[in-house]
């Protein structure tokens, strides 16, 4: 493969526009070099939503993980937007939290602007114009769902800043799973019970068909007189077996390299004041 990174060349003016493989060919020569090219990072969590009789019910399960390894048994994936709108967050912890405070935060600012109680479809455009900028590179993966003014909403909106408008929907890894569940047994106006049992049920499809999914069920019901939320509403995963005697880990089973005791007395000037000093 030529590693010549110059624009293409055609009869000896460069070409204006169109594709450009220059960075191609820069890949396969550092490929050739021994360079080992970065892969998609997987991450595992299966969220969910339905909308039911004028309410929205939001499903989501607790296990964060980091590759293979299980990080967190009990997180939270359910996370704030407005008093009357949730969302749900499947992909890289960070992007998600921090995408769902920032909408959060410009939510705030325009009620306080214009008195008024947030749109699902205000949030929904921020949203999906914030992740389109980035072209996917920021990793979130949501499940919008809220109740305005103009009744329950339900909305997926992708890395890449493509939106869905459904009935019921799924997303994360184990969204396959919890898919089969809501195609064979929704059906509309199901009461808000029957849509709790329904999600929850979906869920635990995807957290014991899918390894990234695992631990607990979330659920969160918005309703037009407000929210719900349920931490740890079914624990699937309760651990079975426990020694009598507990668990005695002895001294030494993990080495220690290196040591150092920093006496904290040295670093920190405590400063007593009378009430009668201010």
């Amino acid at each position: 493969m030529d590693a010549d990174f110059t624009r293409a060349v055609v009869d000896g003016h460069p070409v204006e526009g169109g594709f450009d493989f220059s960075l191609y060919n820069r890949n396969m020569m550092l490929s050739t070099r021994g360079l080992v090219h970065p892969s998609a990072k997987k991450t595992g969590t299966t969220i969910a939503g339905i909308l039911v009789k004028d309410a929205v019910v939001l499903g989501a399960d607790t296990r964060a993980t980091s590759g293979a390894t299980v990080c967190d048994k009990n997180c939270e994936k359910i996370h704030y937007i407005a008093p009357n709108i949730f969302c749900c967050g499947a992909g890289t912890s960070a992007d998600t939290e921090n995408t769902t405070a920032l909408i959060s935060s410009k939510l705030e600012l325009l009620r306080q602007a214009t008195g008024r109680p947030s749109r699902v479809v205000t949030s929904l455009t921020l949203l999906q114009q914030y992740l389109f900028r980035y072209q996917g590179h920021v990793s979130a993966a949501l499940v919008l769902g809220g109740v305005d003014s103009t009744g329950p909403h339900l909305h997926t909106v992708y890395p890449h800043g493509s939106t869905d408008t459904l009935p019921y929907v799924t997303m994360g890894s184990g969204s396959l799973a919890a898919m089969a569940v809501f195609e064979a047994r929704y059906v509309p106006d199901l009461s808000i019970d029957e849509g709790i049992a329904l999600v929850a049920d979906a869920i635990k499809s995807g957290i014991f068909n899918d390894l990234g999914s695992g631990s607990n069920v979330d659920i969160c019901v918005i309703t037009a007189n407000g929210r719900q939320y349920h931490h740890n509403y079914e624990q699937p995963n309760q651990r079975k077996y426990r020694s009598q005697r507990g668990y005695a880990i002895p001294r030494g089973t993990t080495p220690v390299s290196s040591e150092s005791i920093v006496d904290i007395r040295s670093l920190v000037v405590v400063e007593e004041k009378s009430m009668e000093d201010e």
